[in-house]
């Protein structure tokens, strides 16, 4: 019985370890259903509306230099193009979506 129970413990606890990496964070949600379909799930906009509005790819070392005011600024106030998110998404969703396309910067 003890066994058991230990082997349960170890089990939950190694599953507890492993979730996070496979968890999708709030900012990739956000950005899977807001932005992909434009800037692509990859950020490199290489997608059919990408292509056709010439959406610039987040690879690009201009959008690395971006600063984060600066995409939270496009993201609130739209740009080109891109539709303004402010009231359609928070301050808190925003920020998480931004520091999500870092990640894909990387």
């Amino acid at each position: 019985m003890k066994n058991r129970i230990r082997a349960a413990a170890v089990v939950l606890l190694a599953a507890s370890i492993a979730a996070p990496a496979f968890a999708q964070s709030a900012g990739a949600a956000t950005y899977k259903a807001k932005c992909a379909m434009c800037h692509g799930p990859d950020g490199t906009a290489a997608t059919p509306v990408g292509r056709m509005m010439k959406v610039p790819s987040f690879t690009s070392p201009a959008a690395k230099a971006a600063s984060e005011a600066s995409l939270i600024a496009i993201t609130k106030n739209g740009k080109g193009r891109m539709p303004a998110y402010n009231g359609k998404l928070t301050d808190a969703q925003i920020k998480e979506v931004v520091s999500f396309i870092r990640t894909l910067q990387k």
